[in-house]
């Protein structure tokens, strides 16, 4: 099956009415797939690097029922955007893209949800433009708080030096320690590795003055082999006192979002709710 068949499938499992978006800025064309009421408060969803928006099917849905949501494909990675202008290098171009985004859908201010990856994108934007932010959502967030471990890190590597659904599937089922990641998910994940993409900007860590005054809700994966979740958890606590942390005790890194709806979607709605 092809990336844009299995892409589709995994839509689908949204179980919703899903309108697909496609706007156009100086760094090409951002896909986004939208959701719920059209007058509801918006949620914007950022994916991890190489997951794609589809990956968010058990969250979205959930979400849509009271709130209008957006999906984003990053516009450097795999998915339905596509980087055919001006290349992002740094932080502030994609901050500047996600602001573009967020004007392409009519958006002043939104509550900004962001995994691995996206979390990093979604953290810093809030520290940018925190008048864009109503609130602020991070599953697993990696290099916000603390960097990735080593042995994560050079697992990856084969993956991201020489991409192929091989390297890919492999490392997720390591990572994810035989939890029933699924199939769908996985195959979607292995064809992204092997779409055209534009290297992904490098991340660079908040100082801990911009840490503390943030008042996210902060998903920590128990079992996560991207970075060890108490040392996460204290620093959280530690550099970000506002922050609410849930613990989740059985995911991995990987696992999320997908496999924790059931964990994942009450806190979340409750965050959200808290500001309305």
């Amino acid at each position: 099956m092809s990336f844009q068949d299995m892409y589709d499938g995994l839509l689908a499992r949204w179980g919703v009415p899903v309108e697909q978006l496609e706007l156009t800025d100086e760094f090409g064309t951002t896909h986004v797939n939208a959701c719920g009421p059209a007058d509801g408060p918006p949620v914007v969803l950022l994916p991890g690097h190489g997951a794609t928006s589809p990956v968010w099917f058990t969250v979205a849905p959930r979400l849509a029922e009271q709130y209008r949501v957006y999906a984003v494909d990053l516009i450097m990675d795999a998915g339905r955007s596509t980087n055919t202008g001006r290349t992002p290098k740094t932080p502030d171009d994609l901050h500047i893209w996600l602001s573009n985004t967020f004007d392409g859908l009519g958006i002043e201010r939104a509550a900004l949800c962001g995994h691995s990856y996206g979390a990093w994108i979604a953290l810093t934007y809030a520290i940018a433009h925190p008048e864009r932010v109503e609130r602020l959502a991070l599953l697993d967030p990696t290099d916000c708080w603390t960097g990735l471990r080593l042995l994560y890190i050079l697992r990856a590597l084969p993956s991201l030096l020489r991409p192929s659904r091989e390297r890919t599937a492999s490392f997720l089922r390591w990572e994810t320690q035989g939890l029933p990641l699924d199939p769908q998910v996985l195959e979607l994940a292995g064809l992204a590795a092997e779409q055209p993409s534009t290297p992904f900007v490098r991340t660079k860590r908040p100082s801990d003055d911009q840490l503390r005054d943030l008042t996210p809700l902060v998903f920590v994966a128990g079992r996560s082999k991207s970075q060890d979740a108490a040392h996460l958890t204290r620093r959280v606590t530690t550099l970000s006192p506002g922050a609410t942390v849930v613990q989740l005790a059985t995911a991995t890194h990987h696992s999320l979002p997908s496999l924790h709806a059931d964990e994942v979607a009450p806190p979340l709605l409750a965050h959200l709710v808290r500001n309305r």
